[in-house]
């Protein structure tokens, strides 16, 4: 036997990205150092730092989301908190507050929160990523006056 065979397979490689299937239900909590599909259901935190997450058209997520990008297709319930940018495709809908440096809603897209642009980013925000949204919203108050908006945006 080869000892390619033998080998265990390492962490994905860069520029690939994990997959969670559609037939997968998970309740608790992603956390990762690395590029996320997913298509199944979410419930409970998704935890990505510096990646991105990509829901997909099947996914339901019910939960909070920390990423650098999140790239939404499907449902979600929940709180979107992405220090790069947040994109709502045209059949995706998103029920939450988001909180962005970069956002973009697609037309035919259905959107229900309140939006806050962080340009900030990283610099002052980093040290309370590891914090679920619903805690971190808080103590957010004492960083520097953001910009806000709320919008609820529908299909036609």
């Amino acid at each position: 036997m080869s000892t390619d065979a033998m080998r265990p397979l390492s962490s994905t490689p860069s520029g690939s990205t994990a997959r969670l299937g559609a037939s997968l239900h998970i309740k608790g909590e992603i956390s990762g150092n690395e590029d996320l599909h997913i298509d199944g259901s979410v419930e409970g935190l998704v935890q990505l730092e510096d990646r991105k997450l990509t829901v997909g058209a099947s996914a339901k997520l019910t939960a909070d989301v920390v990423a650098r990008e999140v790239v939404v297709y499907g449902t979600v319930k929940g709180n979107l908190r992405a220090r790069d940018r947040i994109e709502i495709k045209k059949d995706g809908s998103v029920v939450g507050d988001l909180t962005t440096a970069r956002i973009m809603i697609e037309d035919g897209a259905y959107f229900k929160g309140s939006i806050e642009i962080d340009r900030t980013g990283a610099s002052s925000s980093d040290h309370d990523l590891d914090k679920p949204a619903y805690t971190r919203a808080a103590t957010s108050s004492n960083l520097a006056t953001p910009t806000h908006a709320s919008v609820t945006k529908t299909s036609s």
